[in-house]
């Protein structure tokens, strides 16, 4: 076989070769400035690739795309009406916007154009330090709603369509206008007014335009619905406060029953309250509307287990047209079930607060709550305000137990005499009666002077039990081991719920019925000496025995639940009774004297008054009605 051999030329033939394609390729290599270039084309490649490339439809195709919608616009005109126009708007989507104050946030929806969230920023939920503020609406609570009823027989719900929001600013005011159109110039609309430092704002409702779509032959509903949410320790006592508070006919004002559904209509209505323990929502219109249907629900089935919401509320009053359009101006206000703040707008709010009727509410507001206020001002403790407040209530009042005790002890001498006459003419009611009537027309003592003390005290004492529920000055201010003045002063938490009591242990109600134990027994064994038994009539003696052990545990049971502050007031107020009775007894009253008064009395010649003369002739009437009686059965 040849060798096959390479000489130097074929060598050298291929080094001249391969070195021409090298320095080719280094000829060839892009430069650093064509390397940036091409990286940018690369990426606008990219960029261009991730971006959808309008493609030119063909005629049929933009026809069919218009068509889709013009069907959904047909679909929408179908269900809504003139009302679609709205729903074609870039405002309809569940967008919100909020208008706050210093003490206020409000959070109005497009969808309903009513307010979805009210924050009051001055107060907590449940106790100080919480950190979760008061919301009187949040998380669909509440609604608005107006029935819509159009000409071409449709009927639509306001809370389903969508308003087109509009915020502006008139001074220091913040403006809200939600509107919802019919057409560009065609709108029923709300409008917000929100003032600084202020809970009431200004509400309107008004139409434009409206006159050609909406059915004007009769009034158009309005819905206002609200479940009020727990905002206290205590869902029974809170729960209590809970109701409907309306002003009608003028002036008059009413609520709702505590009833598990209750329903109440009235006429002229100027103002609906929903209110709550110590915060209230209330809807106020300057025209009255005509009638209005009010309904209140009880939530808290069981007591025993906590609940989110207390009451469920709901109205519905009829808006007139007025030449085919709504105007309403209206107030809302949500705050603070404050006597001040309401009673300062002067439109009879301060009824809202349940101070009592007749002179019970007058000795609140004009006796109670300004000594309050004055003592307030200048002592920093709530506990302290309470005790000093309670000490200058019992020295007004310590002339009448003066007078009471008096009557006690008058009557307390004279007890002998009455037993002799009761031994003398115990088969003779009628005689009896009449020398009773004798010996204390003599002696010159009034029984009924004793009653009469003790009556006048009944109005202080019930103004008294409606003004501490009502005063919100004491919510969630501590004294001694009571966190909240205005709840219960729980000092143990039981594992198990006592029916009527509750499932823990608050002592001032404990310090209350121990003072009124011993103040009972005190005054119940004067009494008893004082008035000797009838015949014929139940012995009081014992059942006054009774008295003092079951009155103790009902205010013990009645008051576990109750504001800390007013059991505080009655184991002040009964500690310090027992203190005067106390002077009066020792330092005061001589029984002594009193005996030679009576005495001196007797013997004295005693012109018979008129009363006293007519109760005479009566019983001489009825005794010889009796004799006659007897005489003719014979």
């Amino acid at each position: 076989m040849e060798e096959k051999k390479f000489d130097l030329n074929s060598i050298i033939g291929f080094a001249l070769i391969f070195g021409i394609l090298m320095w080719i390729m280094y000829q060839n290599q892009p430069t650093e400035q064509e390397v940036a270039a091409e990286k940018a084309k690369k990426e606008q490649v990219e960029k261009a690739a991730k971006t959808p490339t309008p493609v030119a439809l063909p005629i049929a195709a933009i026809a069919d795309t218009t068509k889709t919608d013009s069907l959904q616009l047909e679909k929408l005109k179908g269900a809504l009406g003139n009302f679609a126009y709205s729903a074609t708007l870039p405002s309809a989507k569940n967008n919100f916007t909020t208008i706050e104050n210093n003490l206020l946030s409000l959070k109005i929806a497009n969808k309903g154009g009513y307010i979805v969230d009210a924050t009051l920023k001055k107060f907590e939920q449940f106790e100080k330090g919480s950190g979760s503020l008061v919301k009187i609406i949040q998380e669909n609570n509440a609604s608005l709603n107006l029935k819509l009823q159009t000409k071409d027989n449709r009927s639509l719900d306001t809370k389903d369509l969508y308003f087109e929001p509009t915020l502006t600013k008139e001074g220091a005011n913040q403006v809200l206008t939600m509107r919802l159109k019919s057409a560009a110039d065609a709108y029923m609309e709300y409008r917000y007014v929100l003032k600084p430092d202020e809970y009431m704002l200004d509400f309107s409702i008004r139409s434009q335009g409206m006159n050609s779509v909406l059915n004007a032959s009769k009034p158009m509903d309005l819905e206002w619905d609200l479940q009020t949410y727990r905002n206290e320790k205590s869902v029974t006592y809170e729960n209590r406060y809970a109701e409907i508070v309306y002003e009608y006919e003028d002036g008059k004002d009413s609520y709702t029953s505590q009833s598990e559904v209750t329903t109440d209509d009235a006429e002229k209505v100027t103002y609906i309250a929903y209110k709550q323990h110590f915060f209230t929502s209330i809807l106020l219109t300057d025209t009255p509307f005509a009638t209005a249907k009010m309904t209140s629900e009880n939530l808290v089935k069981d007591e025993e287990i906590d609940t989110t919401f207390t009451k469920k509320f709901s109205s519905i009053v009829p808006l007139a047209f007025t030449g085919g359009e709504i105007n309403y101006k209206m107030n809302w206000y949500y705050g603070p079930a404050d006597y001040r703040i309401l009673n300062n707008y002067e439109r009879n709010l301060d009824e809202i607060i349940p101070l009592g009727w007749g002179i019970f509410g007058w000795i609140n507001r004009y006796v109670f709550i300004p000594t309050y206020d004055l003592l307030s001002s200048f002592i920093g403790s709530f506990g302290i305000v309470i005790i000093v407040f309670t000490i200058l209530v019992r020295l007004v009042m310590s002339p009448i137990t003066y007078k009471s005790y008096l009557s006690q002890a008058k009557m307390k001498v004279l007890r002998p005499e009455i037993a002799e006459l009761n031994e003398k003419y115990k088969n003779d009611a009628m005689k009896k009666q009449q020398e009773t009537m004798k010996l204390y027309g003599k002696a010159g003592v009034n029984p009924m002077a004793g009653c009469i003390p003790a009556l006048l005290q009944i109005p202080v004492f019930y103004a008294l039990f409606q003004f501490f529920p009502s005063a919100i000055d004491l919510r969630q201010k501590s004294f001694l081991w009571a966190n909240d003045l205005s709840s219960f002063d729980a000092v143990l938490h039981l594992p198990f719920y006592i029916p009527f009591y509750g499932n823990h242990v608050s002592l001032f109600p404990i310090l209350a019925s121990v003072a009124i134990f011993f103040y009972m027994k005190m005054t119940t064994g004067d009494q008893q000496m004082a008035a000797p038994t009838q015949e014929g009539m139940p012995d009081m003696g014992k059942i006054m025995k009774i008295m003092i052990y079951i009155s103790p545990l009902m205010m013990l049971f009645f008051f576990n639940n109750y504001a800390s502050g007013l059991s505080l007031y009655y184991f002040v107020s009964n500690t310090i009774t027992i203190g005067i009775m106390l002077v009066i007894k020792n330092y005061i009253v001589d029984n002594d004297k009193i005996h030679a008064k009576i005495q001196e009395n007797k013997a004295k010649p005693k012109a018979e008054g008129k009363f006293q003369r007519k109760m005479r002739e009566m019983m001489e009437q009825a005794e010889a009605q009796k004799a006659e009686q007897k005489k003719g059965k014979k």
